[in-house]
């Protein structure tokens, strides 16, 4: 379950930010997470509320954004809105996409107190 490196992952850099300015705790996170990230949601939720445990975000709230998959189409030259790394093009049907957006995970805003 890659998730719980995920979460401690986010923790460390939530855990910079609140040293940065000042010692403080975080009441949320908000992450961007991308339909093409291959993060299972429910899972890094869980991950989260266990590595939060006893740190500078103990009590925050987990909020997460999700960002649709977009690629480039070499076939037909279009931008295009995907679900899966394995769609294919809804315009023409071509295998041959390069993914351009919804690939990612990232801390986006924090709410410190």
């Amino acid at each position: 379950m890659h998730e719980m490196s995920l979460a401690e992952g986010v923790l460390g850099v939530v855990a910079d930010a609140a040293r940065a300015h000042h010692p403080c705790t975080v009441r949320m996170v908000r992450l961007e997470i991308g339909a093409l990230a291959a993060v299972e949601l429910e899972a890094l939720r869980f991950a989260f509320d266990v590595v939060k445990r006893g740190s500078v975000a103990d009590g925050a709230a987990l909020e997460i954004v999700h960002v649709p998959g977009a690629a480039w189409c070499m076939q037909c030259s279009r931008s295009v809105a995907i679900a899966e790394r394995t769609d294919p093009c809804p315009e023409c049907g071509s295998w041959q996409l390069q993914v351009t957006g919804g690939d990612q995970m990232r801390v986006k805003e924090l709410e410190l107190a």
